[in-house]
C-alpha cells in the first residue's frame, strides 16, 4: 500500500522521448493527485540493441524490464508507449490509466521540405516499422525503404546530413519533444494507417496497490481508452505483435459511436486488406474482435497465419 506522504517512484526508459512522456505523467500525478514523483531510469533490451525490432522475435522488448522492476517493488508505477505493450495482460499488474492521446498519425520529415508525393522514385525513406514499409511499398512509387533504429534526433539527423531523403515516424513523438514543426507532412491515415495505440500512453502499477490504482484512475481519458481498446483487441485477435504489418485507428464521435479502421499488409505491400466497423465505446473490444474476423475472412491469414498459429 502507498502511504499518503510517500514519493512515488515512476519507472521510465532513459531515452529523451520516454523521459518526456514519463515527465508528462509525473506532472499530472503531482498536479491532480498531489503526490511527489521521482523518475527512475530502467534499461530495456530494446534500448541496449540497435537491431531492427522485428529481429528480436518477441514482443515487449521495451516493456519487460519495466514490468520486472514493478513486480520487484523497485518502482511504484511505469509509463509505456502503449503501442509497445504485449496484448496479453501481465499477471500482478494493472493498466491503471490511459491519459488523453496525442495525435496518432504518422509524420514525414523530408529534405528540402518535400511532401511524400514530391519524393522522386529511388528516394531513400527511413523507418524501422514493417507496417510503414509495407504501406510505402503499396503506394508503388519506387522508393527505397531503409530500416533504421535510434531516437528521434538520430533519425532526423540522417535526413539533415543527407544519408536519407526522408524518415517516417510518429507525429506524437515529434510533438512531445517540441519538434512537430519539423514535419514536412502529416500523413493522412488513408495513405499511412497508424499502429494500434500509436500516440497513447499506458500507466501501469501493481494490482495489489489498491490505493494507487484508485488514484491513477483520475488520469484516465475514457475516449482514448475506448479507442485503443478497440485497436488493441483487433491486434490481439489477429495474434499479431507490435512489429507486425497490422494497422488500426479508432475514432470516438458523438452519439457516442466508435469507428474503427483496420488493415493488414504483406511486407512488400503487394497484399493489403482494409476494412472498418462501428459500434459504441462500451463495445470497443468486441468491435476490434469482429473487425479482426472480417480481415481474416478477406484473406489476412495469407500474411498472418491461422488464428491458432502462434508463429505466423
Amino acid at each position: 500500500m502507498i502511504t499518503v506522504d510517500r514519493t512515488l517512484r515512476l519507472g521510465t526508459r532513459a531515452s529523451a522521448l520516454a523521459r518526456v512522456q514519463s515527465g508528462l505523467v509525473a506532472a499530472a500525478v503531482e498536479k491532480v493527485l498531489g503526490r511527489p514523483v521521482e523518475l527512475v531510469n530502467i534499461s530495456t533490451e530494446g534500448d541496449r540493441s540497435s537491431a531492427p525490432i522485428a529481429a528480436f522475435g518477441n514482443v515487449g522488448v521495451f516493456v519487460s524490464a519495466l514490468r520486472e522492476a514493478l513486480l520487484a517493488g523497485e518502482i511504484d508505477l511505469a509509463v509505456h508507449s502503449y503501442k509497445d505493450l504485449p496484448t496479453a495482460p501481465a499477471d500482478g499488474l494493472v493498466l491503471a490509466a490511459v491519459p488523453a492521446r496525442e495525435d496518432p498519425r504518422d509524420a514525414l520529415v523530408a529534405r528540402d521540405g518535400l511532401t511524400l508525393a514530391e519524393l522522386p522514385a529511388g528516394a531513400r525513406i527511413g523507418t524501422g516499422a514493417v507496417r510503414r514499409i509495407a504501406q510505402l511499398h503499396a503506394l508503388g512509387r519506387g522508393w527505397q525503404c531503409v530500416p533504421i533504429r535510434g531516437n528521434v534526433d538520430t533519425r532526423l539527423r540522417k535526413v539533415a546530413e543527407g544519408a536519407l531523403d526522408a524518415v517516417v515516424l510518429a507525429r506524437a513523438g515529434l510533438a512531445r519533444l517540441g519538434r512537430a514543426h519539423e514535419a514536412t507532412e502529416i500523413l493522412d491515415p488513408m495513405l499511412m494507417l497508424p499502429a494500434p495505440a500509436q500516440g497513447a500512453l499506458a500507466v501501469e502499477c501493481r494490482t495489489d496497490d489498491g490505493e494507487l490504482v484508485e488514484l491513477l484512475a483520475a488520469l484516465d481519458d475514457p475516449a482514448t481508452r475506448a479507442a485503443v481498446t478497440a485497436e488493441r483487441a483487433l491486434l490481439a485477435a489477429l495474434a499479431a505483435g507490435c512489429s507486425a504489418p497490422v494497422a488500426a485507428l479508432a475514432d470516438v464521435a458523438e452519439g457516442p459511436e466508435i469507428y474503427l479502421r483496420g488493415a493488414v499488409f504483406s511486407p512488400d505491400g503487394r497484399f493489403a486488406v482494409r476494412l472498418s466497423r462501428t459500434g459504441t465505446p462500451a463495445e470497443a473490444a468486441e468491435v476490434g474482435r469482429l473487425l479482426a474476423a472480417d480481415l481474416r475472412a478477406e484473406g489476412a491469414d495469407t500474411v498472418l497465419g491461422a488464428p491458432d498459429d502462434p508463429h505466423p
